[in-house]
């Protein structure tokens, strides 16, 4: 059969998955909000049972050679290699897990084609290892629902050494926009609609972030804050943002890009304003302040705001139209050839 899963975006609420997860710790943190959707772009494949096997080929860009693993379906064997880390490591990861719970045999995953960027916050791993669980899931029958093919490809992908959030593993839900709420261990999914179409643009800004790094230096201020930095880090990650985040989605529900373009500019401030201190090497980005200020772009745009872990990754904009979506491409393309763009659009609901 052939799957199809995208890529994801957080829109709003970035670091607030695992932050809101601290509460089992700290009950007086507050819940995390997110505000998710799906890419236009992402992993295509053709999967097939195999009856001892996991085998998995993957076209990791357009114009780039295939590579392939193939490994005996033994917890061993996966389990090592989803250890050692590495691309292969998210599938092995989820094989893992997925022979941990179930009675199944292999697979074997032809993903034949990609057209999502790799490694710019857009949760390319937590793609392979929603394919890989899906791809179990729909071989061998095992009924299990979106909430729970995410929460396999989370499993899988925590026994690598990657550092993800639950919030990546969205990307589950297709290209669809839903809000996540996570207090604890405990995760609340809403899908939501929308009005009219939404149109964005995600730029790759061409640079570098650590997001290890970040990710480090923002958990050291969990549970418990002992300084002012670390209070205003906890402070902007719960109130600040699950306010903003909550916002959004009323706004997206409404289909006013107007309002979710002002909300992005107010979150990329406080971000910077509480979040910067804490891990300035990574956090004061640049590269990312200077096109979300580029004056030649500003009369196309909405609003816009860092991706991910934010950093120099990625940026996103929000635009009134798809005229729009394209005068912005051109005119990053011209002046900052080294950046690559991608359209986002959610579509209204039929």
């Amino acid at each position: 059969m052939k799957l199809f899963v995208p890529g994801r975006l957080c829109l709003f609420g970035e670091h607030s998955d695992w932050a809101g997860g601290y509460r089992c710790l700290n009950p007086q943190l507050a819940r995390g909000y997110t505000l998710i959707t799906g890419t236009n772009q992402g992993l295509y494949a053709l999967v097939l049972s195999d009856p001892t096997e996991l085998i998995m080929r993957t076209s990791l860009s357009q114009g780039k050679p295939t590579v392939s693993i193939s490994l005996p379906m033994e917890k061993s064997a996966l389990l090592a290699v989803a250890k050692k880390g590495g691309f292969f490591s998210y599938a092995a990861g989820v094989a893992y897990q997925c022979l941990s719970h179930y009675s199944v045999g292999g697979i074997e995953i032809d993903n034949y084609r990609t057209d999502l960027p790799i490694k710019k916050g857009l949760s390319s791993s937590a793609a392979i290892s929603v394919l890989v669980a899906r791809s179990f899931n729909r071989l061998y029958e095992l009924n299990m629902t979106l909430q729970e093919e995410m929460e396999l490809a989370y499993l899988g992908e925590t026994t690598t050494p990657s550092q993800c959030g639950r919030m990546d593993f969205a990307c589950a839900y297709g290209n669809r926009p839903i809000m996540m709420m996570f207090d604890g261990d405990h995760t609340d999914i809403t899908e939501l609609k929308v009005p009219r179409n939404l149109f964005f643009v995600i730029v790759d800004l061409g640079a570098s972030k650590n997001t290890q790094e970040i990710l480090s230096k923002l958990n050291q201020c969990y549970p418990f804050a002992t300084n002012e930095i670390q209070q205003n880090v906890q402070h902007y990650l719960g109130p600040i943002s699950s306010k903003i985040a909550q916002e959004a989605v009323e706004a997206l529900e409404r289909g006013d890009a107007e309002r979710i373009g002002a909300l992005m500019n107010q979150a990329q401030a406080e971000f910077d304003r509480y979040l910067i201190p804490a891990c300035p090497e990574q956090l004061t980005a640049g590269v990312l302040h200077q096109i979300l200020n580029y004056e030649p772009i500003q009369p196309y745009i909405l609003g816009g705001k860092g991706v991910g872990s934010q950093g120099d990754g990625s940026a996103q904009f929000i635009v009134k139209d798809k005229e729009s979506q394209q005068k912005l491409i051109k005119i990053i393309e011209r002046d900052f050839p080294h950046m690559e763009s991608l359209t986002l659009t959610i579509y209204a609901d039929q």
